[in-house]
This record gives structure tokens, sequence and C-alpha cells, in this order.
């Protein structure tokens, strides 16, 4: 079997095809600021090779340039999805997800622990600055090991056993980021929708660096953007992964041109964008995306009404017969992509929160089984989902290499009598007059479960749960609030259960990393304070204290050692068998469909695919720079 480290070298070395750059064509979009010479012809403006992509290998057709596509976002922050879809990473994923370089021309991997990216000569940012390693160089030393700008030091995300890696700029087109021990972790992270950063356009932010500014002009643009300090203005202006600076350079396909507030976003056409198409047609095809900002209620009915000329988020299954009816009088099309999360709607139980009762009560996997029993999937299935989801524990999908059919239905079997002789056994025996179970101090065994009230679905599943659970002598009550009032809440121990989608890779293979299945980050719902003690490299929160848990961390860990697919495997099954039978979020079905609503005259986008977070970064690993408007009529 070919090693991972001969495949990654095929992948990065292999030929790439060039495009004769006098041969490019050129966008109508662009044609009057080319002829009044405020950008060059095509082929200067292009990287020397750049990256060209081959639509008829993947059936679809070369396209034609033009048009505006329109999107609606249900707050303005939700501009956010436009880098996430416009997918331009270092090294990304293909449909296959497999990695393939993007912006980079090639990379090398010695050892897993050394790792050589090699530019696009001619490569620019969108304003025309060069794209050289002096961008990396200014973002490594400038910003990582600058201490007034990251007091606390490097990130995590950057460390391996605690240690940042060594940054080389060998030439104006070469970097390279070594560790003593391999990271198999850093491929994977450049992949990501949010991806890590290692570069940042260092022409445009230097006049934000106390470094670079004279102390009194930076004195006044501090003061102009109502930050505190330096930092926080080089912080504010420099956000690649929220597209609120118009003028902050981007390598995506589209850049913004509306600054906040605003009820309507404009994005164009990146004019230095480095894809191609086999015709030598600069990508995207499309010229302008606007995201209009409306209520997130009415999104699916402006939608149905041909308001969106593709709508993927904001829109569920729920709204499907709506829009699909919908087609015979407006230009629209709906189609069913199947969405990659672990569960569409999972129950958390905070194995970190406050309440000491219930803190006790979490930790106990007989009570987590118990609720995971009390659970009629079937009905949520055929109820909710019309019985098109798979009904599951919160796990991988069959579509990933790493599946096995016991992670799914580990404790999912519909056993409310099961369930209660669990309870039992866990010291909830006694009840009060109303069949309510009781705690240890009396009080009845009422259970909160909090959400950001973002998901008319997640409600609709409670309604089911809160009479399932009834069944068990447990009492539902459902919470609501904003988001970051919700994560502060959980983070903070006040939560005592919540809900949300389950694991966000349901599709991993053995090379990507397990960091769901274990405390990495303060944002995962069942134990954000071990995942803080992590992410914080030990700095805050604590570690985990139960065994299990530990299990899980020390497997993480030695993943992140591995050098190979076959050790990454042996570890991904143990930490998935562990996950399943441990029951640390309780899953509903998976594999549910997602609408994903276009214009009729919208071309390139896949009739069926897979729809989410991660890995495909929403529709970015299907490219929507490819995707096209024909000509009405």
């Amino acid at each position: 079997m070919i090693s991972r480290r001969a495949l990654l070298a095929m992948l990065a070395s292999a030929a790439i095809p060039t495009v004769v750059r006098a041969d490019t064509t050129d966008s109508a979009f662009l044609k009057k600021r080319i002829e009044a010479g405020e950008l060059a012809n095509l082929a200067q403006r292009l990287p020397m090779h750049p990256r060209v992509i081959n639509l008829q290998s993947m059936d679809r057709q070369p396209g034609q340039h033009g048009g505006s596509l329109r999107m609606l976002i249900g707050r303005q922050k939700d501009i956010r999805y436009v880098p996430i879809y416009s997918y331009s990473r270092l090294i990304g994923y293909d449909e296959q997800l497999h990695l393939v370089p993007d912006i980079l021309e090639s990379f090398t991997i010695d050892d897993g622990r050394i790792f050589t990216f090699h530019l696009r000569a001619g490569h620019k940012w969108s304003d025309g600055s060069e794209l050289t390693s002096e961008d990396f160089r200014y973002f490594w030393e400038d910003v990582i090991l600058n201490t007034d700008y990251l007091r606390g030091g490097p990130p995590v995300s950057l460390k391996v056993d605690g240690r940042v890696a060594k940054f080389e700029a060998l030439d104006s087109l070469t970097v390279r980021y070594s560790w003593d021990l391999p990271n198999p972790l850093f491929l994977t992270k450049l992949a990501a929708p949010i991806p890590q950063t290692l570069a940042l356009p260092s022409a445009y932010l230097r006049q934000f660096h106390a470094s670079y500014q004279d102390p009194e002009q930076l004195a006044n643009l501090v003061e102009q953007y109502r930050v505190d300090d330096w930092v926080g203005l080089h912080r504010k202006m420099s956000r690649q992964n929220r597209p609120e600076n118009p003028d902050l350079p981007t390598l995506e396909a589209w850049h913004p041109t509306t600054a906040a507030p605003a009820e309507q976003f404009i994005f164009e056409r990146n004019p230095y964008f480095h894809r191609v198409d086999e015709q030598g047609k600069q990508l995207p095809y499309i010229d302008r995306l606007v995201m209009n900002v409306s209520s997130s209620e009415i999104i699916g009915a402006k939608t149905a009404t041909g308001e969106s000329d593709l709508q993927a988020t904001g829109i569920g299954l729920p709204d499907y017969t709506l829009i699909k009816e919908s087609e015979s009088r407006f230009p629209i099309k709906v189609t069913l992509w199947r969405r990659t999360r672990g569960s569409s709607v999972a129950l958390f139980p905070n194995l970190n929160c406050k309440d000491t009762v219930w803190r006790s009560l979490f930790r106990d996997v007989r009570v987590r089984r118990a609720l995971s029993l009390a659970v009629n999937r079937r009905e949520i299935n055929q109820v909710i989902y019309y019985g098109l989801a798979h009904e599951s524990a919160d796990t991988i999908l069959p579509e990933s290499p790493l599946y096995k059919p016991e992670y799914a239905a580990a404790w999912t079997t519909y056993d409310p009598d099961q369930a209660n002789r669990l309870l039992d056994e866990a010291g909830l025996a006694d009840r009060d007059g109303s069949g309510t179970r009781l705690l240890s101090d009396g009080r009845q065994a009422n259970i909160t479960i909090e959400s950001a009230g973002e998901s008319t679905l997640e409600t609709d599943v409670l309604e089911l749960i809160t009479d399932h659970f009834r069944q068990i002598g447990i009492a539902l009550f459902i919470r609501t609030s904003q988001r970051d009032i919700f994560r502060s809440r959980v983070t903070g121990g006040e939560v005592m259960m919540s809900v949300w989608q389950g694991l966000d890779n349901g599709l991993p293979s053995a090379d990507m990393a397990p960091v769901e299945l274990a405390p990495t980050t303060d944002d995962q719902l069942n134990w954000p304070v071990w995942g803080l003690y992590r992410m914080s490299g030990q700095n805050q929160g604590s570690p985990p204290d139960m065994p299990e848990v530990q299990k899980l961390d020390q497997l993480l860990n030695q993943w992140l050692l591995t050098t190979t697919t076959e050790q990454r495997a042996d570890i991904w099954a143990r930490m998935l068998a562990i996950h399943a039978d441990q029951v640390y979020s309780i899953g509903t079905v998976n594999g549910a469909l997602q609408p994903v609503a276009r214009s009729s005259r919208l071309r390139n986008i896949p009739e069926t695919a897979l729809f989410g977070f991660e890995p495909t970064s929403y529709l970015g690993v299907y490219m929507p720079d490819t995707f096209w408007l024909e000509d009405e009529g």
C-alpha cells in the first residue's frame, strides 16, 4: 500500500497544466478599468502558472463570464459565508476530499514534520500587490511572535508538544515550517472552512502596525477606527475570515465592496484570482455576489418567490415542499444534498456544569445511556424528516472509510423500559406524585435544555423529545437565547444541557484529525472547560478528570505523533468506539437532506452532493467560482 507521505508527494509534485498567458480571456466586467489604465490586461494579472481547473474532467461545462448572484442572509455577520464558499486555500480539498495545492503551486513533506511551500510566481493579492514569502514572514514575525500583539505567545494551533514551528523564508517564493515532531494536523488546518492563517497582505497592513507606522499617525488611526490600541486596530483591519473591511486585500474569488452596517453587501470579482478554466478564462465566471440581509424566519419564503439565485444556508428540509412547488411559477430549481453532520440535532449534557447534582448525574454513563434509549428516533425521522434520514447516534456517516455500523447503533434502540431501569440504578428511583423523578436534594428532575434559537428544526425535535423524556420521569424545558450569550453560558457552566448539531465532520478519513472526539476547544458543548484547557495550552480551564475522557485525550495525543495512515486509522477506531459506548452526545438522526435552491439559469452546480461545514466548507469544495449564469431567453 502506498504511504501517505508518498501519496502527498505525488499530489504535490503532479504536473501542473500551464495556460499560455497570451490566450487567456478576460471578463467584460473589468473592461472600463482596463481601458482607463487602472488594471493591466489579464496576462499580466495572472500568476505565471495559474491553477487550471479542467471542468470537463469534472463532468461540467466551461462557462461564460458575467452576471450577479443574489443570496439571502439572516444577519450581517453571515457575510462570513463568502470566504467559506469561495474556498481559496493554500492547500484545500477537492470533491473527493483529497488534499491538493491551490494558492500554492506545490508542497513537499519530509518526515511528517517539515513542510516546504512553493508559491506561484506572479500571484497577486486583490489590490495588485505581490504575494511573496514576505507576507508569510510578516505574519510570523510581526504578528505570531510579537509579544505585544499576542501576549500569551503563539497560538496552540501552531505548536507541537508545546513548541512553535521554526519558520524560514527560503526565497521570495518558498517558505518552510518545521517541528521537532510530526504534525499531521497542519495540512488539514490549512484546508479547513476557517483556515489557519499563515500569510497577511503586508504591503497594506504595515500602516496599522507599530513597527512600521509613525506613532502620531498610528494614534490618529486608532482614534478614527474607535479601537483601544494599535493591536486592536490591526486585528480589526486584518480579519480575513470576516470580510468586513473592503480595503483588505484578499486571495478569494470575490472581494467585498461594502462596509458594515448595511442591508446589502456586494462582493466583486477579484481581478487577480489565480484560477482559470481549461480554455484560459479567468475564474470566477460570476462577476458579483449580492447578499441581502433578511429576517431569518422568511428566507425560505423569499427563496420560494425567486428572490435568491443560490440558497443553501437559512433554509432547511421544512422549506423544501414550498420551494419545490414554486418551481412551476418562478425561475428556480431545488435539489436535495445530504448533510455531513454526525447528527442533524443532538443533545449535549454539560459534564462541566456548575450544578453539582446534575454534573454528577451526567458523568454517570448510565444516565447518558438512559437518555439516549428514551429517544424515539423512528418517530423523529418520520415526523420531522419524512423518513428520509438515518436513525443514528452522533457519529460518522457510512460514506466515511472509518464507519462501522455499531457506532451508529450504540444505545439508540428505543427502549424506555431499559432507560427507566438505568435511571433507577443511578439513584433516581424516587418520584413525586406526578411521576417526575426526584434528585438527591429533593428537587424535581427537570432538565433545562438551552439553544441559540436559530433553528425551527431543533424546536420541532425537542417537542418530541420532551414527550419521550416524560415517559422516563424527566421533565424537559427549553430556553433560547442569542448565540454569543448561549456560548458564554455554556463555557461558564450555567447551561445544564444544550441542543446543537452533532459532529461537524461526519466524513473523516484517518488522516483528518479526531479533534472532535476529545476535549480540544471551549466551544464543545459537552466539556467546554476541559476543551479550554487544551486550547489555552493548559493555561485556562482544567484537565479532564473522567477516566474514559482522559483515555480519549491520550489517544488524540498519540494520533498527533503518528506518521502513517494505518496508525491513525487504528486510533480513530478506538476513539470512535469509546465515544459511541460512552454517549457523550445524544444523536437523533443523520444523513438528513438539505435543500439547495438556485436560479434555473445557474450552471455547473452539482445535482446531488454532500453539504456541511466540515470537510466540504458547505459549497466550497464544489468550487462556486466555476458556477455560471446562462443568458436569459
